[in-house]
């Protein structure tokens, strides 16, 4: 009979152990917002663009260069223009470099 609630007990151990390793690793990981101001705002203010005022990162300033999904924004981060940094996988991994398109595309209309 022992035997018999050792093993439920041990797996709602495991599944309590693995609930909360998860939901620590979503907690530290950053939202668009966080890695926007981390690695973008310093030259990107308020959507603004202090290198080149007149390309910002509103929507009609992106729209007139074709840039209108994550994927565009993500590809100017891997190989940019002349004035801003070069941001590889390693500094920003790819999720990340979504996770900043997606908040740009939502955030400066």
């Amino acid at each position: 009979m022992k035997k018999l609630l050792v093993v439920p007990a041990v797996m709602i151990f495991l599944i309590i152990f693995a609930v909360t390793c998860y939901a620590e690793k979503a907690a530290k990981e950053k939202s668009g917002e966080e890695l926007f101001k981390q690695h973008c705002a310093v030259c990107h203010q308020d959507g603004g663009n202090i290198i080149d005022p007149k390309d910002t990162l509103h929507k009609k300033d992106l729209k007139a260069h074709k840039i209108t999904k994550p994927a565009d924004i993500v590809k100017i981060m891997r190989n940019p223009g002349q004035g801003m940094t070069k941001f590889d996988k390693k500094t920003i991994p790819d999720k990340d470099a979504e996770k900043i398109a997606q908040y740009i595309l939502k955030t400066f209309k």
